[in-house]
């Protein structure tokens, strides 16, 4: 079986021989991970979570809960993790290193203000660069006080004291996390947790993954609202991960083959299963059941038009897609993505010129055109994200090769193995 080759600084994706068939099974999701590993956390007793995703972003998520007194318990092999939750009210200052994870670090800091002691939270120079202006507004609103000992909005930032909860209004249009970690640690604020969102809200289908999370843990979110309450301790089984599945869709997609995702199906609460939505609209076939969903791509893709507010995870993705179309794609609602990992539209506007296609920026997405790529050693941005969606080109066409691979090990550290499985 031919596979793509490495060295130590670049992966070069070598063309598929033949179109796929076959079933893949994609490492549990993060967000549901992340999540259960919180509530777990803030939860007394004993939970057991299944098939978690291990990978550098829930393993930052991990030392931090155990950072906070949970007794954290993770077997790899088989991929459980166990967790004792922590006594918040066992004071004692303590410092959190979030890594390069945005989740990891949106949830914890809402937590942190449920601790008695400061934290002090911090992250790389990536993670430094990302906002947390909006969730440190409302944790102010809530009496928590916050100490930001770098650029305004930015980490690291301290906690001094703790939150009362009650009323606090906050921004949607930059990251559902901010409201998510509100969401996860309302119930341990004295007076509950009651946000009003002052823009519109992009990633939604993110809260209700947060919902359905608390959920299984004995608490309920009623919209943005939360009573005050208790989690209770569960035995909880983490679904596959939508947004890297979407990889795997794409790859049946623009290789007019078919691939099937167990495990994630109809039942699931991640947004980004609408991505194979988009697929579909340019041509793709869609089987959609309960716990699987079958991709099989057509003979030609078309370019399309559509708003991914709500699924931003998966917009890289269809722009290496689109470049197999038959004409152009633009992608709208977006405009958020340039504060994540990297300028995420920056970023795969100016990687598809370097391989001579069209491409172009716009204030809330891009367009691309489709075209042959040039051979080339992509660059990746150190997100894991623009290694991922780029390596569908050379699915395609030969002299594909990416800078930095090992980027993909904060999410998904197996994925050029499973790629190579379509072979």
């Amino acid at each position: 079986m031919e596979q793509g080759s490495a060295t130590a600084d670049s992966y070069e994706v070598l063309p598929l021989r033949a179109a796929p068939d076959g079933t893949v099974h994609v490492p549990g999701s993060k967000s549901v991970t992340n999540r259960a590993l919180m509530c777990a956390a803030l939860a007394p007793g004993r939970s057991i979570l299944r098939d978690v995703l291990v990978a550098d972003d829930t393993r930052a998520m991990m030392d931090a809960l155990s950072s906070f007194g949970a007794l954290v318990t993770l077997d790899e092999e088989a991929r459980t993790v166990e967790v004792v939750g922590a006594d918040l009210d066992v004071g004692g200052d303590i410092a959190v290193y979030a890594r390069q994870s945005g989740t990891t670090s949106r949830l914890v800091l809402p937590a942190a203000t449920l601790r008695s002691g400061t934290t002090l939270l911090d992250g790389t120079d990536q993670l430094r660069a990302r906002p947390f202006g909006p969730q440190l507004a409302a944790l102010r609103q809530l009496g928590a006080t916050l100490d930001e000992l770098g650029r305004p909005g930015c980490l690291p930032i301290k906690v001094l004291s703790r939150a009362r909860g009650g009323h606090a209004d906050i921004t949607g249009d930059v990251s559902s996390q901010f409201i998510s970690g509100l969401l996860l640690a309302g119930p341990l604020m004295p007076e509950g947790l009651d946000l009003a969102l002052t823009t519109n809200l992009v990633s939604e289908p993110y809260l209700d993954i947060t919902r359905d999370v608390m959920a299984a843990f004995g608490v309920s979110a009623e919209g943005l609202r939360v009573a005050p309450g208790n989690y209770r301790a569960a035995d909880f089984t983490v679904e596959p991960d939508a947004s890297s599945a979407s990889y795997f869709f794409g790859a049946a997609a623009v290789t007019g083959g078919r691939v099937t995702v167990e495990g994630l199906g109809t039942g699931s609460s991640q947004g980004d299963v609408a991505f194979v939505d988009a697929l579909e609209q340019m041509g793709a076939h869609v089987e959609r059941h309960r716990s699987r969903t079958t991709v099989t791509g057509p003979a030609q893709l078309r370019g399309i038009d559509i708003d991914m507010r709500h699924i931003s995870d998966t917009a890289q993705t269809l722009a290496a897609v689109a470049v197999y179309a038959d004409s152009p794609t633009r992608v709208r609602g977006i405009g958020f993505i340039r504060g994540k990992e990297t300028d995420r539209i920056g970023a795969i506007v100016t990687e598809l010129r370097r391989a001579g296609l069209q491409a172009q920026e716009h204030d809330d997405g891009f367009s691309v055109v489709p075209g042959t790529p040039q051979p080339v050693v992509f660059e990746t941005y150190d997100d894991h994200r623009m290694a991922m969606s780029l390596a569908l080109l050379g699915l395609g066409f030969p002299g594909i090769a990416l800078v930095d691979p090992g980027c993909v090990a904060k999410t998904y550290p197996a994925f050029f193995t499973d790629l190579d499985k379509l072979r």
